[in-house]
């Protein structure tokens, strides 16, 4: 009989140590004896196809999938704990796939950007956070100026990328930073300054 399943949420900017964090309570249940399965986004080929990989160079074993129907027929039978690298990237039906694990009293773990370069919430990490037992908020440090960051700038060509660009652009170090607000730039956004109304 399982015990009492959850769901954990952990996010934050690039660089935060999201997969770092996912990668140490994976191998905490493991040392438990308890069978865990990491999957990662098909998508994600940055530094490996079959792994975690921290930016820091940390890797640990995960299964890519292309999406959450995908995954949903890859976990095993006896399995415990459930991890999920970049999940911001697989679509919609990752939310009820996660509850409905956690309520079947698996441990679910889902690491991933809660905003994207744009600032605005990433694909269904709204909800993913909304839904979560727990959430863990990680926090950068500021590449420009060195202040705590919970914001990702993308630089095209040195200059800071342009609103309307594409969402999803699979990077790291060459194409993103971890910026604080003051820090973040944007192309063809409009600078709003909150202005209290006079008495």
């Amino acid at each position: 009989m399982k015990r009492g399943g959850s769901l954990t949420i952990v996010c934050g900017s690039m660089y935060a140590g999201k997969s770092e964090e996912l990668i140490r309570r994976a191998r905490r249940a493991l040392f438990a004896k308890r069978v865990v399965q990491v999957f990662k986004p098909k998508i994600d080929k940055r530094y490996d196809e079959t792994m975690v990989v921290t930016h820091m160079g940390v890797k640990h074993k995960a299964l890519p999938v292309r999406t959450s129907a995908d995954l949903a027929k890859k976990i095993e039978v006896g399995t415990d704990m459930v991890c999920i690298e970049e999940v911001q990237f697989f679509d919609e039906g990752i939310v009820d796939l996660l509850i409905n694990l956690a309520d079947s009293g698996y441990e679910v773990v889902a690491a991933g950007l809660d905003q994207d370069f744009t600032r605005k919430p990433f694909g269904p990490m709204p909800r993913l956070l909304a839904c979560a037992d727990e959430v863990i908020k990680l926090r950068a440090i500021c590449q420009h100026c060195g202040e705590p960051a919970s914001h990702t700038y993308r630089a095209v060509d040195g200059q800071p990328a342009h609103k309307d660009d594409p969402v999803v652009l699979i990077g790291a170090v060459e194409a993103y930073e971890a910026r604080c607000r003051k820090c973040h730039k944007l192309r063809g956004a409009p600078k709003k300054k909150f202005k209290p109304a006079s008495g």
